[in-house]
């Protein structure tokens, strides 16, 4: 791979994944130090549906948005997911 980021790239679902966790990833600190560890979830999940929305849309229409919704919902599961496998694979996570 000999080039930058392309909208061919967003297109996929690898791409989308790579885009939001670096997105959210570089911006996390922020939005974190403001509202929190909660917040930083619906954060990428918004970030998520908006390139979601503009590089793979899948229609207007009641069943494309429903599609758009659950796809941009798969990508944050798996920017947020990624990251945490990658960061501390071996963390064990406390329950409060």
């Amino acid at each position: 791979m000999n080039q930058f980021m392309t909208q061919e790239m967003l297109t996929s679902f690898a791409g989308l994944t790579l885009a939001v966790g670096i997105i959210v990833q570089f911006t996390k600190s922020m939005v974190k130090k403001r509202f929190g560890d909660v917040a930083v979830r619906i954060y990428a999940f918004i970030i998520s549906l908006l390139l979601t929305f503009l590089f793979a849309n899948s229609g207007f229409t009641p069943q494309g948005l429903v599609l758009t919704v659950l796809n941009a919902i798969l990508v944050t599961m798996s920017a947020i997911g990624g990251y945490e496998i990658f960061a501390d694979p071996k963390a064990q996570k406390k329950r409060v």
